[in-house]
């Protein structure tokens, strides 16, 4: 950059560069989608376009980023695990919170059609963003349990919210019959009045969306040129490795999932 009487406004930058060795977690917020989902006549409580849109971004975003060892994702929320050595950005706060939530933004519009064939986007969304440091795997396993608890919780409200209203109630009717209910009251309420066994509902309602990376074996065919100038040139198959994105509805909570992908967060 060449130097210039002007650059004195360069002091006026904070230094937002995160604590070293530490999970950086960004996680993105969709920015007013209650009207956004009425706007484009989303199916209530799930609409599995919409989160299926959402996975979509949450890939390509990791794609973009590999240093992003995974990402939890449910409603209109996201959450990217970076691994604690990354020097992506060299850490700044600023710059990774704004690249992630542009590139999740960008690709909601640039991917749209592939989920919503027959609705025109309306308009474009938007996503707030966030950044946090969690120092140690226990606290972040935590983070990740407090997600997918939270949308356990919120289904299992909206599924019996919906239902009442479907069913002819208001939703002023619904808030209040459900008002002071726990867990296994509205489990009670979908199986005595809607037949529904809350268990059955589709995991990824239920548990959300985890993003990881695996390995897979590819075959490949590769063309062999002869060495004689009337031979044809020959093909052979060869397998390489290669790492993939690949979504997942299990539960993070236990150890079971930990225990299995322990690579994920291995020192």
């Amino acid at each position: 950059m060449a130097k210039s009487r002007f650059e004195y406004v360069k002091k006026f930058e904070q230094d937002d560069r995160l604590l070293p060795a530490t999970w950086i977690v960004i996680r993105l917020d969709g920015r007013g989608f209650h009207k956004f989902s009425n706007a484009h006549d989303f199916s209530k409580p799930n609409d599995e376009r919409a989160l299926a849109l959402m996975n979509k971004c949450a890939e390509r975003v990791m794609h973009d980023y590999p240093d992003i060892i995974l990402a939890y994702g449910q409603s209109d929320e996201y959450s990217f695990v970076l691994k604690r050595t990354t020097t992506l950005f060299s850490r700044r706060a600023s710059k990774l919170m704004t690249t992630v939530a542009s590139c999740f933004a960008a690709n909601y519009v640039y991917h749209w059609r592939e989920f919503f064939r027959e609705i025109s986007l309306l308009y474009p969304p938007s996503f707030d963003g966030r950044v946090v440091v969690y120092p140690s795997v226990e606290i972040l396993r935590d983070y990740l349990s407090w997600r997918q608890a939270d949308c356990h919780i919120n289904n299992l409200y909206n599924t019996c919210f919906w239902c009442l209203v479907k069913s002819g109630k208001t939703n002023d009717e619904a808030e209040k019959l459900l008002s002071g209910t726990l867990s296994g009251d509205k489990n009670e309420l979908l199986f005595s009045q809607f037949k529904i066994n809350y268990n059955d509902l589709p995991e990824m309602f239920r548990k959300g969306t985890i993003i990881i990376w695996q390995e897979v074996i590819e075959t490949v065919t590769k063309t062999c040129k002869s060495s004689k100038e009337d031979d044809f040139p020959s093909e052979r198959h060869v397998q390489r490795k290669r790492k993939v994105t690949t979504p997942l509805h299990t539960d993070i909570i236990g150890d079971e999932f930990w225990l299995e992908h322990s690579r994920i967060l291995d020192n």
